[in-house]
């Protein structure tokens, strides 16, 4: 008997993102306004426009990766372990488990090369603001939903699920800034908040692959990728491109890992390329974070 997948879009009044709309604005107008007023250097112009373009892309590819993730996980939830329905309790439990998912699905986007080659076009922004929160990577939308194929097997309903991860996405919306310095001790230990998250888009060795964090920075407390904010960040990559083209952000690391992979010989060096992390090299000096850090 064949399975058929049931290919709809999730129901725009069910869209949590839609009506966060006007609360991104409002943050970025209040941002702007705080930039002028007390001539800070919060923006860029060719960025921040590069960032908004990225982040109208990125809503396209969404609408049609969300549609296949919807029918994915639907017919994944026909062989569910158990029926957790729709209580209060269950959003409790989806908070974590979605939480939980987005911390390593975001980890290993940045411990793995081909991974970090859709990731990094979020990263490329040398300011932090509101409008880099926008520069959404088009890739990464292709494989990212993959991630989450354990919870409709668990039983979360398939639309909880997409709900949830829009929950989640606005969330991740407003700690791209630095106008919020910090918040109370226990806010700073149990939530991911812009002080936590400038870490996270600094390119300092020190700060480089920390605070993974989505909602919860308990996931980095546990797996000991926190790393609290001290020295200022420096936003961007170990390389910056130093391109505002939407094209050239999408797709400068692919290749620069085609070029790394054509000037090694054997094959097994040539995988490595795609599955090792970032500045790992066959014949040259290891630069992957981990090793910086050590040497630092």
């Amino acid at each position: 008997m064949f399975l058929s997948l049931n290919f709809q879009a999730v129901p725009v009044e069910k869209e949590p993102v839609v009506y966060a709309i006007p609360f991104f604005l409002l943050l970025i107008g209040i941002e702007l306004y705080v930039n002028w007023k007390e001539q800070r250097n919060l923006y860029n112009t060719g960025e921040a426009v590069s960032s908004i373009a990225m982040g109208l892309g990125s809503l396209v590819v969404n609408i049609l990766m969300k549609a296949l993730a919807f029918a994915f996980y639907t017919w994944l939830f026909q062989f569910r372990l158990f029926d957790i329905g729709w209580h209060w309790w269950s959003w409790v439990l989806i908070l974590f488990a979605d939480d939980f998912t987005f911390y390593w699905h975001h980890r290993l986007s940045h411990e793995i090369r081909i991974l970090w080659a859709a990731h990094i076009q979020h990263h490329s922004s040398q300011s932090l603001n509101f409008a880099t929160a926008l520069r959404q990577s088009w890739t990464e939308l292709i494989y990212k939903y993959v991630w989450w194929f354990w919870l409709p097997l668990l039983g979360f309903d398939p639309l909880m699920i997409l709900m949830m991860m829009s929950v989640s996405l606005i969330y991740q919306f407003w700690p791209h800034t630095e106008l919020i310095k910090t918040f109370p001790r226990w806010v700073e230990y149990i939530f991911n908040t812009p002080s936590h998250h400038r870490v996270h888009h600094a390119s300092n060795i020190n700060y480089l692959d920390k605070n993974y964090a989505g909602i919860l920075i308990i996931w980095d407390r546990m797996f000991s990728s926190f790393r609290k904010e001290k020295e200022k960040p420096i936003y961007g990559i170990t390389t910056n491109i130093n391109s505002v083209n939407p094209l050239v952000i999408v797709s400068h690391e692919y290749k620069n890992i085609w070029n790394d992979m054509q000037h090694a010989t054997k094959w097994s060096d040539k995988i490595k390329y795609l599955i090792m992390s970032p500045g790992w090299s066959h014949n040259g000096k290891d630069l992957r974070a981990k090793t910086l850090q050590k040497e630092l």
